[in-house]
């Protein structure tokens, strides 16, 4: 972390009870809701500045949905999102970002940005990288003529990149490349806040490696706080501080980063771990995990992981778990097995 945010002890953002839950409307004419999708039901969690906090699970678990809706790209059905900006020290204010309308959302579009998950399909084909990079500051009018196309090459260096290159269309460019460029139209406007969605999952193994190392020297001179989104547990290791493991919509297990890979809680955590590749011929890959992830449109009653859960018993399939803090350490867990070792 940043040596002086690492100081501040109060959170970046601080979320509560935060759902977004999407209506199921019956087919034909008279269409009638007939059900609700919990994309991200009572997601709860602080983040502090100048941390990496890795949200991971398998595809359809909320992960993405959680990521959009905290930044306000879709409206939350309840729950508040606390943003405090701590590079702007002359406005210590608390913003619920939940409550605000569009018109007021504009000015903190500035503070926090996205990193998207598909270099290919996230850059406009009929841009050149100078437009694509500099669009931020022509809406937000933060700069023009010659000061903008400085700023626009200064932070293409930092992302690896030639000044040469603002002429160049996407398509001149390889998939690392074009991530590059994204990092580099998120970070034009000095962010606080960067939600990175699987910002390395369309990459190449050796490109992945490269992108996570340029964020975390980004990270480190630009005093950045990232919410790290990834459906590979083992990708998260190396970047993030704290991991949050979700499940269905829900966070299950939240730890730091060698609490979680050293002692996982959860079953489906310790399910995630095991289909972690090892690196070893000699070494069998074990895969405790079966069935399917279940649908946030018809989750099970009591706790949505059990129909699948080696460790299920009596009150689990009837009684939903909330996530606790334990006695023993600071770490969060959803289960059920623990109900005798959390805090009161």
């Amino acid at each position: 972390m940043i040596a002086s945010l690492k100081t501040d002890t109060r959170p970046m953002l601080e979320v509560r009870d935060l759902c977004k839950h999407f209506p199921v409307f019956s087919k034909g004419l008279m269409r009638k809701q007939v059900g609700v999708v919990k994309a991200a039901d009572q997601i709860n969690f602080d983040l502090m500045p100048g941390e990496t906090l890795g949200l991971v699970g398998e595809s359809g678990c909320g992960k993405t949905t959680t990521g959009r809706t905290i930044l306000r790209a879709l409206s939350p059905t309840r729950g508040s999102v606390l943003f405090r900006n701590p590079k702007n020290k002359s406005n210590e204010e608390v913003i619920d970002l939940a409550q605000l309308d569009e018109k007021e959302l504009k000015p903190l579009r500035t503070q926090m940005q996205m990193i998207f998950q598909d270099p290919f399909s996230s850059l406009n084909p009929r841009m050149t990288v100078r437009d694509i990079v500099a669009e931020p500051l022509i809406i937000h009018r933060m700069a023009s003529g010659s000061e903008l196309d400085d700023r626009v090459s200064s932070i293409l260096k930092k992302v690896g990149l030639k000044p040469e290159h603002r002429t160049r269309y996407p398509h001149a460019f390889s998939g690392g490349q074009r991530q590059r460029i994204g990092i580099a139209r998120a970070l034009i406007m000095n962010p606080a806040l960067i939600v990175c969605d699987e910002a390395v999952s369309a990459l190449d193994v050796s490109v992945q490696a490269q992108v996570i190392n340029l964020l975390q020297d980004l990270q480190q001179e630009f005093g950045l706080t990232y919410i790290f989104i990834a459906h590979d547990i083992s990708v998260v290791k190396h970047i993030c501080d704290r991991i949050a493991v979700m499940y269905a919509g829900r966070i299950v297990e939240l730890a730091s980063s060698d609490e979680l890979f050293d002692d996982p809680k959860h079953p489906y955590t310790k399910a995630l771990l095991s289909a972690v590749p090892i690196a070893d011929p000699d070494i069998p890959m074990s895969m405790e995990l079966s069935g399917e992830v279940a649908d946030p449109g018809r989750l099970p009653t009591g706790c949505a992981f059990h129909p699948r859960c080696p460790s299920c018993f009596e009150p689990c399939d009837v009684e939903t778990p909330s996530l606790l803090k334990l006695k023993s350490k600071n770490r969060h867990v959803a289960c059920h097995l623990y109900k005798d070792d959390v805090e009161s």
